[in-house]
């Protein structure tokens, strides 16, 4: 139902400053994120939700579905040189950005890869830079920056965690879809992460009813 570029993917070289990744503006292609567009539930709260916690449509849950496939895990282990296949994984999808957040971290180590795709449209506040992700050459300073990522278009970042790879960005208050998968180190911390995303979830709902 839904198309990815794979091609563009395996075609594009692994970055190194600050850290190695890659960017893919337009993996997703416009017409198929016209699509999901289409099919993603109003999130109006910040918070990681797992897919199968919010209403996502055929479209959206196909591109769910791809996301944890095997063809990107082939193609981020030949990009990078690493062996996933005893990685367990783990998908969550974001749809607003509070005040909150974009604040310099790296993720944790429990993560092998981080893989961040955006699904937003361009506007006025990604022009500002607002929202941008940012690839930091350090913990300390939002403007040492190697590589920014306006959160639009279907563009894919893919990078393996470290305890030097930090990112962050502007703030940004309001809608930002984003699906985030990773690559974990062992079963038994997916499934804490992924227990800590339910359990969130549940609590949003029950907030939303309330």
């Amino acid at each position: 139902m839904i198309e990815l570029d794979f091609a563009k993917l395996t075609s594009t070289p692994v970055a190194t400053d600050p850290f190695p990744h890659v960017v893919v503006p337009g993996f997703v292609p416009p017409a198929s994120l016209d699509a999901v567009l289409a099919d993603l539930p109003p999130l109006g709260k910040r918070g990681s939700f797992p897919p199968d916690s919010v209403r996502l449509g055929p479209n959206a849950k196909a591109l769910m579905e791809a996301m944890e496939g095997p063809l990107l895990r082939a193609a981020i282990e030949r990009l990078f040189a690493i062996d996933l296949n005893d990685s367990p994984t783990m998908v969550t999808l974001r749809g607003w950005t509070s005040d909150r957040d974009g604040r310099i971290h790296c993720d944790s180590l429990a993560k092998r890869v981080t893989v961040l795709l955006y699904l937003n449209r361009e506007t006025d506040a990604w022009n500002r830079q607002e929202g941008c992700l940012r690839l930091l050459r350090g913990p300390g300073d939002l403007e040492d920056f190697a590589v920014e990522v306006p959160p639009v278009n279907g563009t894919l970042l893919v990078f393996p965690n470290g305890p030097t790879t930090w990112h962050g960005h502007r703030q940004f208050v309001g809608q930002r879809y984003s699906v985030q998968l990773n690559y974990m180190t062992t079963d038994d911390k997916a499934r804490s992460e992924m227990r800590r995303h339910r359990i969130s979830a549940f609590v949003k709902r029950l907030t939303r009813a309330a």
